[in-house]
């Protein structure tokens, strides 16, 4: 009546050729149209496999006889039970794993043999599970494998160990069967699984790395992981070649080489047809642990050095996910704490910005023949925790960006429009010189009539809203209705933080002008200050007009706050006629006006570096780029100063 087969464990794990091949015999030659997989109560073999599990966790992996080669490899069942609700108690973990051990089984046979998939799958031949209760007799019934649909989609028509070595059909290459997202996924974690054990399948064959040469390649996944080389990542998820296309670099990051990366992996995604990109980080990463010193380091200093070196841009290109580990744990949080818990945010922030910035990536995503995935690989254990999707994947589909930043043009310069369409706290600090791009590109499509920056929808206004503004420079510019900022930059909401008053200056307002301005660079992280003028500026040509009138008499006291702005502002005017009278020429009083404006723009900036420590402290160290302008009311184009005379011998220019 019934076809027998039997070892300890009821597993294929050690006897597979043998298994399958008999079982493929009954179905087939025999006729058998049930194949029931048996576990029972009470099984040594899971018993030992369980403890072989807990101790394995204590740190003992060593394997002295065949016995205990068979119960380190069935400890896999033993781990698989203990991740349904991360118990440690052996009688509950031992009895679960009974019934893990049964599925596992069963999802082996389909895996591995084509036979019994076809009979399966066309309903000739049914393949179910059972435990046997060793007390009361009884058998309960388990059913089929609740993964069952989903293995019929297994190509692999042998178990591994019957694999011939000179056999190329395991490799990938183009003329192999596009793989899903999520079986590429489950390949990842069972070979990662097979490393933990220390039980690789198989080697490469010359015949094998012939057929890659031939053929070519067809990647089932692209990774990107740490250049470090305790984390190899082939071997990590014992992969064959032609199975990963891999990205490395310290940090697992797209902070400096994201042309690079997206490029790479928009080519793996296009080109090559892989359906799945996993970002993976590591335990103890050094990268990780060096931008948080630095984060923690600059955190406490009163200015932030330069980069000296390569390495240390790096880190300090990295210092915004250890600013977010501690934002989300909080200041009790210990510098390991941190550095731990930054690893994790680094994987989101790399997934995120291949979202945020590559358009083909998206597109596929959002049809779901991609996956992008996150993932920790532990250097101690070796065990690879997947973390799934980003928590902002949805919202980072609807990113307009097409290219990463610095492989922007200057007709690309949206791209560094912010993660929600405007520039939010989530996005990062732009530096000041590329802050300074953003404004000059700006304006030459201003002055154009060619403005790019689009209509503000509701969802970019709750966006500023909700998470707040992080603009990428702070102007202080003329109230003179002709010089709207925003439409001069061709700017968006977000964009700039703007102080206007009559004369652009610091004269009677210094005290709202500093504050303001402190505020900007410090708390919402601003890295450039734009002082700008205009011609035919109503208050310099007051000014000056009140100058020349008062010249060589002492001027009466202002009788109105107008008044006081001229008298303010009317040193400017002298500076200007003695900069212009040091050529030999007696200057009319539109010239004096017309130099006045950029003496004026000078001066403010200036007086923001003498009277502000914090100001003067982040431009002298170049942390904050101070620039002046002055916006030709005729043109619409900006004349752009630079730094004052002041300023460049300040900080030895």
């Amino acid at each position: 009546d019934i076809f027998v087969l039997r070892n300890a464990g009821n597993t294929c794990t050690h006897a597979e050729g043998s298994m399958v091949g008999s079982l493929e015999f009954a179905t087939g030659k025999l006729g058998s149209r049930l194949i029931l997989v048996l576990g029972h109560t009470s099984c040594g073999a899971i018993n030992g496999a369980t403890q072989t599990y807990l101790s394995k966790k204590d740190g003992d992996t060593s394997v002295s006889s065949a016995l205990e080669g068979l119960l380190r490899d069935l400890m896999e069942v033993a781990e698989i039970a203990a991740s349904e609700d991360d118990s440690t108690d052996f009688d509950t973990l031992s009895k679960r794993a009974v019934k893990t051990n049964v599925f596992h089984t069963m999802e082996f046979l389909l895996k591995y043999s084509k036979t019994i998939r076809d009979l399966v799958s066309s309903g000739q031949v049914d393949l179910q599970g059972g435990i046997y209760n060793l007390e009361t007799g009884q058998v309960d019934f388990l059913g089929q494998h609740p993964d069952q649909e989903f293995l019929f989609g297994s190509k692999l028509e042998l178990p591994p160990s019957m694999f011939k070595q000179d056999n190329t059909t395991f490799v990938r290459t183009t003329e192999s069967s596009a793989i899903s997202p999520f079986e590429a996924l489950k390949i990842l974690e069972e070979g990662n699984k097979r490393f933990v054990l220390g039980a690789p399948k198989i080697a490469a064959t010359q015949d094998m790395r012939k057929a890659l040469v031939d053929k070519g390649q067809a990647p089932h996944a692209a990774i990107v992981g740490c250049s470090d080389s305790r984390a190899p990542i082939e071997t990590v998820f014992d992969a064959m070649p032609g199975d990963l296309f891999v990205l490395r670099n310290a940090g697992n990051t797209c902070t400096h080489a994201e042309g690079s990366i997206v490029g790479s992996l928009e080519f793996c995604v296009g080109k090559l047809g892989s359906r799945l990109i996993l970002v993976m980080g590591h335990t103890a990463c050094g990268a990780i642990n060096g931008a948080t010193a630095t984060y923690l380091a600059d955190k406490t200093a009163v200015t932030r050095a330069e980069p000296t070196c390569a390495l240390e841009g790096l880190l300090f290109g990295l210092t915004k996910v250890a600013q977010d580990a501690y934002q989300e744990l909080g200041q009790n949080a210990s510098e390991e704490q941190l550095a731990k818990h930054a690893v994790k945010v680094n994987v989101f922030h790399s997934i995120n910005f291949l979202l945020k910035f590559s358009q083909p990536i998206r597109d596929l995503v959002a049809k779901g023949e991609l996956e992008v995935q996150g993932a920790i690989y532990d250097l101690e254990s070796g065990q690879v925790k997947f973390l799934g999707q980003s928590p902002k994947q949805a919202e980072l589909l609807a990113s307009k960006m097409h290219v990463p930043p610095g492989v922007a043009g200057a007709s690309d310069s949206s791209v560094l429009f912010g993660l929600h369409g405007v520039r939010t706290p989530e996005d990062p600090p732009l530096p000041g010189p590329q802050a300074l791009k953003l404004l000059k590109e700006g304006n030459l499509r201003f002055a154009k009539g060619a403005p790019e920056a689009g209509k503000v929808d509701a969802q970019m206004r709750k966006a500023l809203a909700d998470v707040g503004q992080a603009p990428h420079t702070a102007v202080l510019g003329c109230a003179d209705s002709r010089v709207p900022l925003e439409l001069v930059f061709d700017s968006l909401p977000g964009d700039l933080f703007v102080l206007r008053n009559a004369g652009n200056t610091c004269v009677h307002s210094e005290g709202s002008v500093l504050g303001s301005l402190e505020f900007c660079i410090g708390a919402l992280n601003t890295k450039l200050i734009l002082i700008l003028g205009h011609t035919n500026c109503g208050a310099v040509k007051g000014a000056t007009s009140q100058y020349l009138k008062n010249k060589g008499s002492t001027p009466a006291e202002p009788t109105n706050a107008l008044g006081a702005l001229l008298m303010g502002l009317s040193d400017v005017a002298g500076q200007a006629e003695k900069e212009l009278s040091a050529t030999g020429s007696k200057p009319s009083e539109k010239e004096i006006s017309d130099a006045a404006v950029k003496v004026n723009v000078f001066k403010s900036m200036d007086y923001l570096v003498e009277n502000s420590k914090v100001v003067g402290q982040k431009v002298i160290s170049g942390e904050v780029t101070l620039e002046g302008g002055v916006y030709d009311l005729d043109t619409g184009r900006v004349q752009w100063l630079g730094q004052s005379p002041y300023l460049k011998r300040l900080r030895g220019l």
